[in-house]
């Protein structure tokens, strides 16, 4: 027999012997890795085993959260602003709608302010608040009036001279310029008049319009001295008993705040009016006594009306001034114009760096920027009524919030104080040695 068919078969059973150990470890490591089964549960019907969910990424977050804390930061002040927008835009309409009434209001308060301590003078003098309050606004509004009549009756009294007086200036001025060393011809000065002729002519409709509509504005004028009159004689005489109402209506919470702010937003009005009347006073009576000695026609009159247009900070000195530069002109010449500037610059140069900051003191200080800006806007949203009011009104507001804001801290700094003796007294409560 050959050795070939021997050698075969040991071959054939190593093999299978080496298949079967592998199949022995095999069923060891499955034995090993298999989680241990539950006690059985014996239930009627066995229920199948559930799916498996699907494996998921995780939670997502919070739509609020994904946004970038700049961008929210930013939407909630937006929506904060367009709400007060929202709400100055309908105030100015209720305002504009009833001008005239917000105006003699206002102007009553400015009065008010500057005639209240007269009032209070003749209380502590024994005069009883009824008669007190009926002198001083009878007089103050006689004195306004006086004014304005003595203004008219000058200006109708002058007027002849004055043209003449203009037609002279003008003749000269037009030598002058002939002469100057502009190169100003004859033809150009007249062309230029024609064009002025030309341009009134164009709008002669409007101004006839303009006149017609004088009608109503006189209408007009007559209601607001009545209101302001009225006005002004209430606040004067109960004036403690309607803010004493008003707090009222200010919901309890803010109650107090306001009822700290108010007596200090009046001194603040009653510190800028009497304040501002004085700087005008003084101005009036200097630039006049200045324009009086350069023969300047109207001196009187051009005072008075300097005294009215200092109410209007900064615009209303730049105009009136202009204005008594340009009848020094007209009247008497370049010198005594170039006279007359230096005198209106010199006096409100002394106004501007001294009275005002002495006179009206810290209370009412306002940044000049802020004048200008708060002037321009008033005069855009309410012409030269706006101008006056504005001022004052940013004053006032500036001494409510500045308040307010102290206030507010020191509620704070009440709380905090009161939390941590509250904190500090709880561990003697509760500690027996301290009980009995």
């Amino acid at each position: 027999m050959s050795r070939v068919p021997g050698w075969l078969g040991r071959l054939g059973a190593g093999l299978t012997e080496v298949s079967e150990r592998l199949d022995e470890r095999r069923a060891e490591v499955e034995k090993e890795t298999e989680p241990e089964p539950a006690a059985p549960v014996a239930v009627a019907d066995e229920a199948p085993p559930a799916p498996r969910p699907a494996p998921t990424t995780g939670p997502r977050p919070d739509p609020a959260e994904a946004v970038p804390w700049g961008v929210r930061v930013a939407a909630e002040a937006g929506w904060r602003l367009l709400v007060l927008a929202g709400t100055v835009w309908v105030l100015m309409r209720v305002i504009s709608a009833v001008q005239l009434v917000v105006f003699a209001f206002v102007i009553a308060l400015l009065i008010t302010a500057l005639l209240q301590p007269t009032v209070a003078r003749l209380r502590r003098y024994g005069v009883p608040r009824g008669p007190a309050t009926a002198m001083t606004a009878i007089l103050g509004f006689v004195i306004m009036g006086l004014m304005g009549w003595f203004v008219t009756w000058q200006v109708m009294e002058n007027i002849d001279s004055l043209s003449n007086q203009i037609q002279s200036g003008i003749d000269d001025l037009r030598n002058w310029l002939l002469k100057s060393p502009f190169h100003v011809t004859d033809k150009q000065i007249n062309q230029i008049a024609k064009n002025l002729r030309e341009a009134i002519g164009a709008n002669a409709d409007q101004i006839t319009s303009a006149g017609l509509e004088g009608v109503q504005v006189i209408v007009e004028a007559l209601t607001g001295i009545l209101l302001v009159f009225f006005s002004t004689l209430f606040l004067l005489y109960d004036g403690e008993r309607i803010w004493q109402w008003f707090l009222k209506l200010v919901p309890a919470a803010a109650r107090p705040g306001v009822a700290g702010a108010g007596p200090r937003a009046w001194r603040t009005l009653t510190a800028y009016v009497r304040g501002t009347v004085l700087v005008a006073l003084i101005d009036a009576i200097f630039i006049g006594m200045g324009i009086y000695f350069l023969d300047v026609p109207m001196a009187v009159p051009l005072a008075v009306f300097i005294f009215l247009f200092s109410f209007i900070p900064l615009v209303g000195a730049v105009a009136s001034g202009a204005l008594a530069v340009i009848v020094a002109l007209v009247t008497q010449g370049v010198f005594t114009a170039v006279m007359t500037l230096i005198v209106v610059l010199a006096v409100q140069q002394i106004e501007g760096h001294v009275l005002q900051p002495f006179i009206l003191g810290r209370a009412v200080r306002v940044h000049p920027l802020a004048v200008v800006l708060t002037v321009a806007a008033g005069g855009m949203v309410a012409g030269i009524g706006g101008a006056v009011v504005a001022v004052p009104l940013v004053a006032v507001t500036n001494t409510v919030v500045g308040y307010l804001r102290q206030y507010s801290l020191e509620m704070q700094s009440r709380q905090t104080s009161a939390a941590a003796e509250e904190t500090a007294a709880e561990p003697h409560a509760e500690d027996p040695a301290h009980q009995g």
